[in-house]
Formats: structure tokens, sequence, C-alpha cells
């Protein structure tokens, strides 16, 4: 099988508080796996994980076929372009337009002179749904929507693998959502000849049945459920079931 990200026998333990518990699972590469799970499941480490923001305490975290924690310093700042992040309230800069939010990726990490930074921020802002003359608009002048994209529009900047998405629609109205996971959904397809792969943190899970290919479903640091998005509905698991029920 092949897989952007795999666990192996990871545990994450906290001085005696264990996390994550003996995980082993693979997510599929030029997918779109949603990670499910009450509050306190071990959802948000293992996003950190994956990132090599926190160590594990046992096992390993294979990410595009590199153990990851064998990384360390810049070795692991450099593998991190392998990653765009969207952020549950966007974290854009708000001290900077749309334009400079998405350029600065661009001007931190590549050599790219100022005219091919400018037409590749409008060509992502315009693949994202922003005009023009949103570009050059703050933060606070944009609603919740708008905001979402232009964080999607920067963590595409670099041209990432894998696509992390932490609570998406987290406080965006249903018809909002359901925008914000079209938009997913197509930036996974526009990207699909490459495999790039989606992994989405969520409550949703309405919209996740709606538009994922794979669900990982957390219950107290462990995987209950590792399965495609129909065997899922299936589940006889009783928390799940106590889940899809909300």
């Amino acid at each position: 099988m092949d897989y952007a990200i795999e666990f192996k026998n990871v545990d994450k333990k906290y001085g005696e508080q264990t996390i994550l518990h003996d995980l082993n699972f693979g997510i599929h590469k030029g997918k779109i796996t949603t990670i499910l799970g009450f509050s306190g499941a071990g959802k948000s480490t293992l996003m950190k994980i994956i990132m090599g923001l926190t160590p594990v305490t046992e096992g390993d975290v294979l990410v595009l076929d590199t153990k990851i924690n064998d990384l360390h310093d810049m070795s692991l700042r450099e593998f991190r372009k392998n990653f765009g992040m969207v952020f549950q309230y966007a974290a854009l800069f708000d001290f900077l337009t749309s334009f400079e939010n998405v350029a600065f990726p661009l001007r931190e990490f590549t050599k790219l002179k100022e005219p091919e930074i400018k037409k590749k921020v409008l060509d992502l802002l315009a693949a994202t749904g922003i005009q023009v003359e949103a570009a050059y608009k703050l933060p606070s002048e944009l609603s919740g929507g708008m905001r979402k994209r232009v964080g999607l529009a920067r963590a595409l900047a670099l041209e990432p693998q894998i696509m992390l998405y932490d609570e998406p629609t987290s406080g965006l109205d249903p018809i909002t959502t359901h925008v914000v996971y079209d938009l997913i959904v197509d930036t996974a397809k526009r990207n699909e000849e490459r495999q790039f792969t989606s992994v989405i943190i969520s409550h949703d899970i309405h919209a996740t049945l709606k538009y994922s290919d794979y669900i990982l479903f957390l219950e107290k640091g462990k995987v209950v459920e590792h399965s495609n998005v129909e065997t899922f509905k299936k589940s006889v698991n009783p928390t799940i079931r106590r889940f899809l029920e909300l």
C-alpha cells in the first residue's frame, strides 16, 4: 500500500500520562483522510507528531518514506516544506494584506524575484476564489470564509505534498462550511496527478462523511476505526455509533 504517512507502534507520553498508545496505521497518498474523535482523544497531538513538532516516546513515524523522528534542526525545517497547514482560524498575519500573507513563505523560503512572486500569489488567490480587489485587503476586512481561502492559498505557496487542516470549518455557518469543504476537494483534485494528500482534523461528522475518502477515529489515544467512509458508516463500535448520531 502506498502511504504518505505511516505510524508504526507509536506511543506518546507526557510524564506518566499516555496520550497516544500503540498507533499502527497508514494514510493513503492522494486521498482525503479525516481524523475524528471526541475532545481529548489525541487528535492535535497526532497532527503535531506528523509535522515533527513533538517527538514520539516510542515507535516510528514515516512521512513520504522519511523517518521524521530521525530528523533534527535544519533537516527537519527543510522537510517541513513538504507540508501545508491551514489553521483553525486561518492564523493570518493581521497587519498584512491577503497578497502579503500569501507572498510571505515565497519570500522567506524561495529565491523567486518579485515579478514571479506577484504572478504566483495572484494565481494562488484566484485558484482559491479570491478576486484581485480582495487581494489587497487586510484579514479584518474579509469574511471568515474568505480568510480560510487566503489561509489555503498561503499553505499552497510552496507546493506541498501533504496538506494539513486543523478544524477548517470551526466557527463557520453551514453554507460557508460546505464552501470550504468544496474548496478542499477542488484543491485535492487540481493536484491529483502529484498524489497530493489531505489530512483533516474535524468534529464535523456530517461534512466529513460527505467529503472524505477515509476516516481515522481516535478514542482515548487509540485507533478504534480506520476505514473508507462507507465502511465507517456501518461500524458497530458503540462510541462511533454515538458520534454518528450527534
